[in-house]
């Protein structure tokens, strides 16, 4: 079967354009934050029971709004919110604005949505907060709100490969992410990738590598078969790779969603989420092109402290405090070479 990479050019970015968006703080910083601002955004979602789909779409245009917009000019929270409320409406799971400003309220301020008042002037500035962001937001977008997501991908291998449910699962949730892959890869790579690393997880480490199962040929393909057994082919571990018949190109491709799928994962603390461990140890496949590293631990990350993380959670005199009132105009970042890195974390990171 033959891939279909027809996601928008527009929207699909190279590694090193990462390096060229309009927020100045640190490359591993500004992936910590979209990371956070994906996870309020899921948890606003969760909150509110939309549909994966749902939070997928607003999750994906977070990531391309920040191709074009600054994280100092605007807060995660706001951007997550006006996502959140503009996809109850392109994918017809119609939510209340004043419903998303209370749960929003409620979790900024790490409270039972009930003790949320329907009228206060708290939910009335995270409401127009939420307007102001979503004009950026559709402007950030040119409208396009279509979004191809790597869920329909992985439902199609898994009514073609016929994998078992633990399989299913792992996938599924790796899917779900907080990575940048949506803007650097067409989604069917995405699903590949994440169908690949689950199989990888559940065969455990006696089974072929990620290499081996992403090579552009099997490797028992090279060995004669002894006429009384059958071929190995096709190899389980390699079904989606044979199944999509992908091109060198693309086999590089999944070979990098893999390497941050594994490093995103390496950077999580272990001792909250025994879970991954299973992940982590998951050797990731060879470098095949140099690329910036994405993630780094917290403990790394000079620029969050305590008091940067009271200021995002809280409510200032002046409103919201984070969304700016007009447009200053975005911009698409240029890809730059690996040599070119980004400016250092600005004094407006303190105000984060």
């Amino acid at each position: 079967m033959e891939t279909d990479t027809s996601v928008p050019s527009q929207w699909l970015f190279s590694i090193t354009a990462l390096n060229g968006t309009p927020s100045s703080c640190s490359l591993e910083k500004e992936i910590y934050d979209r990371a956070r601002g994906v996870e309020f955004l899921f948890r606003l979602g969760s909150s509110l029971a939309l549909p994966t789909s749902a939070m997928c779409t607003a999750a994906t245009w977070f990531h391309r709004f920040y191709m074009r917009y600054s994280m100092e000019e605007f807060h995660r929270q706001d951007v997550a919110a006006s996502c959140i409320f503009l996809s109850t409406k392109t994918e017809e799971c119609g939510r209340k604005l004043r419903d998303v400003s209370r749960v929003y309220q409620a979790k900024v301020q790490n409270a039972d949505i009930s003790t949320i008042p329907t009228e206060s002037k708290e939910v009335d500035q995270c409401q127009a907060a939420i307007l102001l962001t979503e004009e950026v937001l559709l402007e950030a977008l040119c409208f396009d709100f279509i979004v191809e997501s790597p869920h329909a991908e992985l439902l199609d291998l898994f009514e073609t490969l016929g994998s078992d449910l633990e399989v299913q699962e792992y996938a599924w949730s790796l899917s779900h992410d907080s990575t940048p892959l949506c803007i650097l890869y067409p989604p069917r790579l995405i699903a590949i990738a994440c169908y690949i690393l689950s199989q990888r997880i559940i065969d455990g480490p006696n089974s072929p590598s990620l290499d081996a199962r992403i090579s552009a040929t099997a490797p028992s393909t090279s060995l004669p078969t002894p006429p009384s057994h059958k071929p190995p082919s096709p190899d389980a571990s390699r079904a989606a790779v044979d199944y999509y018949n992908l091109n060198e190109t693309e086999l590089r491709s999944v070979s990098e969603a893999l390497s941050i799928l594994l490093e995103f994962y390496s950077v999580q603390d272990q001792a909250s989420y025994p879970y991954i461990s299973s992940i982590v140890e998951v050797p990731p496949p060879a470098q095949r092109t140099p690329r910036p590293r994405l993630f780094a631990p917290p403990s790394q990350l000079n620029s969050i402290n305590n008091q940067g993380d009271q200021n995002s959670q809280s409510v200032s005199q002046d409103g919201l405090g984070r969304t700016p009132s007009s447009s200053h105009g975005g911009h698409t970042p240029v890809t730059q070479t690996p040599e070119e890195t980004k400016m250092p974390i600005s004094q407006h990171e303190s105000h984060l």
